[in-house]
């Protein structure tokens, strides 16, 4: 008996533990990143091309104050994000589902897709210029092009592996391919739906660079680029942080969209 106990082991906690311990853990995350960061621009090597916490909120204050331009930075570049994103998503689904339920559309459409996958978007600006110019749409396609890519591949992931076990079952009670596909195939690749979007969204803001290379005054990237001209690294590192901040609030709200709507999982 003692030697089965000794050898028991205790099933490992795959949860995500208490509310207390997770917030608790990612605030000394957080202020332990910070201090790092505050550590390392004491180099003044490293100070030559890294900005301290200090000198960013100092460039926070100063552009916040600089004619609210810092808040429109941020509403203009959110604008093309959100845009481009609703426009991927909306196109990703019926495409995925379509290249997930019929064999002949996803022999047609799925090398189309791989191909263009393996394209930065980044190299499609001057083609996006030519055709369109220098104004709102360009932004709009390239964030649309990374954004719906990475969409229908994760969607049509999830159509496809939906449990050949249950479209068998609804098969034998006589069901029908429209109710299959209503009662069987949607239900079963939502979680899929919703992570393709937060996959999405990762997409679209690591896009935003690229997209407002198209020739623009306003937006967090062109600011970026603006400052990188005159080595102004505390804009640079603003800029960047904002978009990071930006990015992880809206998975956050994308996430507890997930959580709610796939309780029944």
């Amino acid at each position: 008996m003692a030697e089965q106990k000794k050898s028991a082991r205790k099933l490992k906690d795959f949860s995500d533990g208490s509310a207390r311990m997770r917030y608790t853990l990612m605030t000394v995350s957080i202020i332990g990143g910070f201090f790092f960061w505050y550590l390392i621009t004491l180099i003044p090597t490293i100070n030559t091309f890294l900005a301290s916490p200090k000198q960013v909120l100092r460039a926070l204050i100063s552009e916040s104050k600089a004619g609210g331009r810092y808040w429109k930075d941020i509403s203009i570049s959110l604008q093309r994000v959100l845009i481009g994103f609703g426009l991927a998503f909306v196109a990703s689904i019926p495409v995925a589902f379509l290249m997930g339920w019929y064999p002949k559309v996803r022999n047609l459409i799925e090398p189309w897709i791989q191909f263009m996958r393996t394209i930065p978007p980044i190299a499609l600006i001057p083609l996006v210029i030519l055709a369109m110019g220098l104004g709102e749409p360009p932004k709009y396609t390239i964030i649309f092009i990374a954004t719906f890519l990475v969409m229908v591949v994760t969607i049509y992931q999830g159509v496809k592996e939906v449990d050949k076990t249950l479209i068998k079952a609804a098969y034998t009670f006589g069901a029908k391919d429209r109710d299959l596909f209503i009662d069987i195939i949607i239900p079963a690749s939502f979680p899929f739906i919703l992570v393709g979007a937060r996959l999405g969204m990762a997409s679209a803001l690591t896009t935003l660079i690229a997209a407002e290379l198209t020739g623009t005054i306003f937006g967090l990237g062109a600011r970026i680029q603006g400052a990188q001209q005159f080595m102004d690294t505390a804009i640079v590192l603003l800029g960047i942080i904002t978009i990071g901040v930006i990015g992880f609030i809206l998975d956050k709200i994308l996430l507890f969209i997930e959580k709610n709507l796939t309780k029944w999982k």
